[in-house]
């Protein structure tokens, strides 16, 4: 099968998720067999307009241009929305209710939810990937139980192996508690994490880029003050030195407003670490109870948590699970039963 995996256009710039959601799919789809191309608005190849199916990574405005077309021309296209709120399906609802008659009475206002909502309903299946995020589409965009397809986020296998010994003759610091993630962007509330550790006496380990934003500079400002962190402005996600981070890492914090489930976390559960987490964006999907879940918005509750993850002894029960479950080869083997029933219909 031809498929053409798309987002919106900054997705590879930005060195998050959904990129490498993107090229992991991309990947183990080609070692099912099919033949996969990466969607380029100046490539008019035949893969891209002989493409028996699209795939759409994000259902935002940044996308919505591209959904249209290809529904004007009769291009089937599934989508991963990565889609989710804090809001309840109600008030999605009644902004929605709104979003309908702002189109008819001025021309020209949209809501995010308008675009989200258009896009799954053009889309020949829906692919979640939290049952938070399938609820929220079900019962707040009123997208069709039987068009949504619960599709896990994956992790990379060499997570399994990574050598600790890489990041510990590099920086001299085992043992130590690890965030990866962007520095200075709200919904990672990577502040409050700098807040938290700065009363607990243990090594820690930031990676990320430092967005340019007031809690940005704030965020390098605090983390000068605490003698036992260190920042480092970004670890390229393909090199074994993230692997060895992973590795040498006790605990990983990603107490972040909200995730879908956050691969970072899978790829440092997956390595052994202890997970501290939000509760919030479906985490208990991948962590049920192995994960210790504390409240973002509580500077102490997180520090309590990493303090508990500190103290906890080493269970194995989260690495084998996300093994089980979780690596990129099955996902991609659950995409594609998707794409073959959207053609067996």
């Amino acid at each position: 099968m031809r498929i053409v995996l798309a987002s919106y256009h900054t997705v590879n710039v930005k060195h998050g998720g959904p990129r490498t959601q993107i090229l992991q799919t991309k990947k183990h789809l080609e070692a099912l067999g099919h033949d996969v191309a990466l969607h380029e608005a100046w490539d008019d190849s035949p893969t891209h307009s002989e493409a028996d199916l699209y795939h759409l990574f994000a259902a935002n405005f940044a996308v919505y241009d591209l959904a249209r077309h290809l529904k004007s021309v009769g291009q089937p296209f599934v989508t991963s929305p990565i889609f989710f709120t804090r809001r309840s399906p109600a008030v999605i609802r009644w902004t929605l209710r709104a979003d309908r008659i702002a189109r008819k009475i001025a021309p020209g206002l949209w809501s995010d939810y308008g675009f989200t909502r258009d896009i799954c309903r053009w889309s020949a299946a829906v692919l979640p990937n939290t049952s938070s995020e399938l609820n929220l589409l079900a019962q707040g965009v009123m997208i069709p139980r039987e068009n949504l397809h619960f599709i896990p986020n994956g992790v990379e296998e060499r997570f399994l192996y990574g050598d600790p010994s890489l990041f510990e003759q590099e920086y001299g610091v085992t043992d130590f508690i690890l965030n990866v993630g962007h520095i200075g962007v709200e919904r990672k509330n990577t502040l409050a994490l700098i807040e938290a550790l700065a009363s607990i006496d243990h090594p820690a380990v930031v990676i990320g880029k430092v967005s340019d934003t007031p809690e940005g500079t704030q965020c390098l400002d605090e983390a000068k003050k605490n003698r036992n962190l260190f920042i480092i402005e970004g670890i390229d996600h393909d090199s074994e030195l993230l692997a060895s981070a992973y590795a040498a890492a006790k605990v990983f914090a990603l107490p972040a407003r909200y995730e879908t489930p956050g691969i970072a976390a899978l790829e440092a559960g997956l390595a052994g670490a202890q997970i501290v987490i939000t509760p919030y964006g479906g985490t208990k999907d991948y962590f049920e109870d192995m994960a210790h879940y504390v409240d973002p918005y509580s500077v102490e509750e997180i520090r309590t948590g990493i303090e508990q993850a500190l103290n906890a002894p080493k269970d194995n029960r989260l690495k084998m699970h996300i093994e089980r479950n979780f690596l990129w080869k099955q996902v991609a083997k659950m995409t594609s039963d998707v794409y073959h029933n959207v053609f067996s219909r």
